[in-house]
């Protein structure tokens, strides 16, 4: 079976040059099967090779063996259904690059205990629905307000955020925001980044205040993971049309269901879970994977 491998970087901090491809496609060779020629999809940025007779994992470790020390993404994947018809993005630390329970916590002067909580939900060493409720706890009396000031002031993009959520929806995909935080930062970023639809957990409001109290039930995980079937089944699509991007441990169900999971910055038991990992480049990098050029991605 044909598989592809793609090299992504960051030109402004280390470009693919030409050298550079080269040594991943000369490390290709010398594992014994055959590596095509190198297609560049934008030159200095990302390039692709197919490979047949190489399994790609080796393949992966081989090309990164060839260039150690460089900050550039490397990806196998199979060549058959590489385009995607349905993306569900994480939201926090992936799309934006905040964790929002932490950015409301500064308003209660509690940012380091609500971002440990957070660190260690994100890592899986914590039930995550008991790391919604022990956090919204902490936000008791705060006026409501305060949400939209923190999604207004404190709340960026990810570099590249619009431009995956743009282009892929000029070709055809269906895009969703997903996130186990609350949907009154969901439906912002969502409007802000340009998705389909968007999805998350509710903080209940009395009298314009927060209770302290999260909605349920509380969604995570496995919830993401059953958005993704859902929508898949909605469009009618096989698996392998299906892409997934997160950070944390509650993004593993949905990356561990899509035909290709991508780990973006994550933690270490979400990159062992996905079929890529993404460190080195922004979420353009998830257009070039999928192998967007960049004259497409720029029209």
């Amino acid at each position: 079976m044909t598989h592809i491998i793609t090299l992504v970087g960051d030109p402004r901090r280390a470009p693919v040059s030409p050298g550079v491809a080269e040594a991943a496609r000369s490390a290709l060779l010398r594992l014994g099967g055959q590596a095509g020629n190198i297609d560049w999809l934008s030159p200095g940025t990302a390039c692709d090779m197919l490979i047949e007779g190489i399994d790609p994992a080796v393949a992966v470790a081989a090309v990164r063996a060839a260039l150690p020390g460089q900050p550039i993404d490397v990806v196998a994947q199979r060549r058959q259904h590489r385009r995607k018809r349905l993306l569900v993005a994480d939201m926090d630390s992936t799309i934006i690059q905040q964790e929002c329970m932490d950015e409301i916590a500064q308003f209660v002067g509690r940012r380091a205990e609500v971002a440990a909580i957070t660190e260690r939900a994100m890592r899986g060493d914590m039930d995550f629905r008991q790391a919604v409720r022990e956090r919204a706890a902490m936000f008791a009396g705060l006026d409501a307000e305060v949400l939209d000031r923190v999604c207004d002031e404190r709340v960026s993009l990810t570099p590249g955020a619009e431009t995956l959520v743009r282009v892929m929806r000029r070709d055809g995909a269906l895009t969703v925001l997903v996130s186990g935080g609350f949907t009154r930062f969901t439906s912002r970023v969502a409007e802000r980044a340009g998705f389909d639809l968007h999805h998350g957990n509710e903080l209940e409001v009395v009298a314009g205040k927060l209770t302290g109290r999260a909605g349920e039930p509380i969604e995570g995980g496995a919830a993401k993971a059953g958005l993704l079937d859902r929508y898949r089944g909605r469009l009618g699509i096989p698996a392998e049309r299906t892409l997934a991007v997160g950070d944390g441990a509650n993004d593993i169900p949905m990356i561990e269901a899509a035909g290709l999971g991508v780990a973006f910055r994550g933690k270490p038991g979400v990159v062992e879970a996905a079929d890529a990992a993404i460190d080195h480049g922004d979420l353009t990098a998830l257009l070039y994977i999928q192998g967007f050029r960049e004259a497409e991605i720029d029209a």
